[in-house]
């Protein structure tokens, strides 16, 4: 009886499985103290509403000390909140909040670089002799002067950046603000280790893992070949940017990183339930890095996939294709599917959505196989916010401008009410300006009418926690006939099948051989005449339980 009870009481280790995640922009979405700026007591304030949603976690994008040239992605103390967000106290009342409401808390670590204002930096670039010397990746130039090798930023020019206090190049993948560690140091792994044990100390379930795949660079630092046109896209980074005319062979997706990912998932298995999602930023290979990487138990638990963050609308075809792919490449991973976050325009413009298609987008989501991720305000249906050249914040948006505008208009303040210009999500100037049509869209806007996004929303996320088959089990039978998607979820027993009309425009289906029961009504889903035929307006869906 003992061991019964004590195995009833054990945390679900699996509950990452078919989880779904909130994503928590902390700039962006509630002010506590009314300097514009978000904050973790606005979370915390916050997490009623969130609990209200019924996700399974939320996950902070970075709150760490920071000079914040990127934002928070550019750390400068792994262990520390950074001032402008609060304390180390305030995040511990955060964690407690979340815990009491259900609610597991994630956070986003960032491994593959530091700030230029980070200590272990300062040390590093003093000279090439000192304790630290190897901590980042360093080069000599070229004879002529130039840097080490072809590779480019993402965020524009060189990957190099020179540095007269050591007459070498350093490498940054990203801002030259951003340099990269190296992780071919042991005392590089061990220390960012130690930082991902201070945080699960604090109580954190798990952590979604920044730009994966760029932490080892190629040891003899090779030049990238060339990409040929036909094979380039801007999934990962936009088409003005030269990044795109390059195959990244050298500068990320190195085979080394097994080894730390071992490290890492060894570390997380000393605590019940931690998890981890791990970024795979490849416009080529990405699901196959995602095989790769959640493959047995020394990776990581998932990947964070960015097939559906394409600026091309998703399609029934589209869909069949990524899980045609995903199974050949991953057929025992994981993935954790989104269609908006922090760094793309959001899925209601990208993809110029009416509120039906929205909807349809939110129910079909719902039933896929894999953890999903959704992001804050997508589930009122906010389009992307129009910010001024003036009002950008983003250096990404500033260095391409106009051609690309950067990631400030989905980066506005979280809308939660219509009563003041910025929407109740801060007393003071928003470090952002709300975007003005999104307060009649507003959560408190929302709440009193029944047929808002909001409510969409939570009514699709309580239909897949009511079914375990949409949570964790098989897809199987993943098909396209016309515009309509279809295929069946199966676990222990519990077989459902889905179909999703992806357009404006009528179509008809038959429902597979056997006994069905039309269930997911509340979703607004057709139902079969006595034949098996299913008449599915625009963008309706249809669910069956087999009996």
């Amino acid at each position: 009886m003992d061991t019964e009870i004590t195995a009833a009481m054990a945390p679900d280790k699996d509950w990452w499985r078919g989880a779904v995640i909130y994503q928590i922009y902390p700039r962006s979405f509630q002010d506590s103290t009314g300097n514009g700026i978000g904050d973790l007591i606005g979370i915390t304030q916050r997490i009623p509403y969130i609990a209200s949603l019924g996700v399974d976690a939320i996950w902070i994008s970075p709150f760490f000390t920071s000079p914040m040239k990127d934002f928070g992605y550019d750390v400068s103390n792994y262990c520390d909140v950074d001032p402008m967000f609060g304390t180390l106290d305030d995040f511990d009342a955060l964690v407690a909040a979340a815990h009491d409401k259900g609610v597991k808390v994630m956070i986003d670590l960032v491994l593959s670089h530091t700030s230029d204002q980070h200590p272990w930096f300062r040390e590093s670039r003093k000279d090439r002799d000192n304790a630290k010397a190897d901590w980042y990746v360093w080069a000599d130039p070229k004879p002529d002067g130039t840097p080490p090798n072809n590779w480019l930023s993402i965020f524009g020019g060189s990957g190099w950046q020179w540095d007269a206090r050591r007459e070498q190049y350093y490498l940054h993948n990203f801002l030259t603000s951003q340099p990269d560690l190296n992780f071919h140091s042991a005392q590089v792994q061990d220390a960012l280790l130690d930082a991902t044990r201070f945080w699960l100390e604090r109580g954190v379930d798990g952590f979604r893992l920044d730009t994966i795949n760029f932490y080892f660079a190629d040891k003899m630092l090779r030049d990238n070949p060339a990409l040929p046109p036909e094979r380039r896209n801007d999934t990962i980074a936009p088409s003005v940017n030269p990044y795109n005319h390059q195959e990244h062979l050298f500068s990320k997706n190195q085979p080394e990183n097994l080894a730390f990912l071992a490290r890492f998932r060894a570390l997380l298995d000393q605590y019940p339930a931690a998890t981890c999602v791990g970024e795979v930023g490849d416009a080529q290979r990405g699901l196959e890095l995602l095989g790769t990487y959640t493959a047995g138990e020394t990776g990581v638990h998932m990947c964070y996939a960015f097939e559906f963050l394409s600026p091309d609308r998703l399609s029934a075809q589209g869909v069949v294709e990524t899980m045609t792919r995903l199974e050949a490449a991953a057929p025992d991973g994981w993935a954790c599917w989104a269609f908006s976050n922090h760094d793309v325009v959001r899925h209601a413009t990208r993809w110029n959505l009416s509120p039906q298609a929205l909807c349809g987008y939110t129910s079909m989501m719902g039933a896929l196989r894999g953890s999903l991720c959704l992001y804050q305000g997508e589930e009122l249906g906010l389009p992307e916010a129009d910010v001024a050249f003036d009002d950008l914040q983003d250096p990404y948006g500033i260095e391409f401008w106009p051609e690309f505008k950067g990631r400030d208009g989905c980066r506005t303040p979280m809308v939660w009410e219509l009563s003041n210009h910025n929407g109740g999500f801060s007393t003071g100037k928003a470090w952002l300006p709300v975007g003005q049509a999104h307060l009649t869209r507003s959560v408190a806007a929302q709440e009193s009418d029944p047929c808002a996004p909001l409510h969409h929303y939570r009514r699709v996320l309580a239909f897949r926690r009511a079914h375990p088959a949409l949570v964790k089990g098989t897809q199987t039978q993943t098909q396209a006939q016309g515009d309509v998607l279809q295929f069946q979820r199966s676990h222990e027993g519990q077989t459902i099948f889905c179909a999703f009309n992806m357009s404006d425009r009528p179509a008809v289906l038959q429902m597979p051989a056997g006994e069905w029961r039309a269930i997911g009504t509340e979703l607004g889903g057709a139902t079969a005449d006595a034949l098996g035929g299913v008449h599915l307006d625009q963008w309706q869906p249809c669910f069956a339980l087999k009996r």
